[in-house]
């Protein structure tokens, strides 16, 4: 068992980030390095953690917007192609990248660290990151950690908290 540092859970091996409070348990930088040879002998070095790479930054025509529904706000994610969706709560080490706690998060049943979306290749995806009150597209309930494509005006459920999705290519004048 892996004890976490933070709050002294005890999370089973193998575990990335502690179940509790969210904080990161494997550091990158004390990850062992090992060599495996492949079939033609040539040699390979593996990690036996998972280093999680910066998302690289979002292409420079493009934009992704949440428009809350019920609150009417929008919110414009820019310069990464990657966004956590969550809520923050005391005590937690771990902040997601959009903090929905001012649109009562809470209440409506997001999680700490709920989903996230990219931008992959041009195409927008989402994955729900194991929250307990699922993500739903468009009514559709999404299996935790599986990712899947959105479209332009998809509907996000997260818990209760109701999204649209907007997105495309930033318009230049022409002249």
């Amino acid at each position: 068992m892996i004890t976490c540092p933070n709050c002294k859970n005890q999370e089973v091996p193998g575990a990335i980030f502690c179940s509790e409070c969210g904080t990161q348990l494997i550091e990158g930088a004390s990850a062992r390095t090992h060599e495996i040879s492949t079939a033609e002998g040539k040699q390979i070095k593996t990690s036996d953690t998972t280093v999680f790479p910066k998302p690289p930054p979002m292409a420079p025509d493009s934009w992704i917007s949440l428009h809350m529904v019920d609150s009417g706000q929008i919110l414009t994610l820019t310069e990464r192609s990657e966004f956590t969706l969550g809520r923050v709560a005391e005590g937690q080490p771990i902040m997601p990248d959009i903090d929905l706690t001012p649109y009562n998060a809470y209440a409506q049943g997001v999680s700490r660290l709920h989903a996230v979306i990219k931008l992959v290749h041009e195409k927008i995806i989402v994955m729900d990151l194991g929250s307990s009150n699922g993500t739903y597209v468009n009514g559709n309930h999404l299996a935790p950690y599986v990712e899947s494509p959105l479209t332009h005006g998809d509907v996000l459920y997260l818990g209760k908290l109701k999204v649209q999705v907007l997105f495309g290519e930033k318009q230049t004048e022409k002249g």
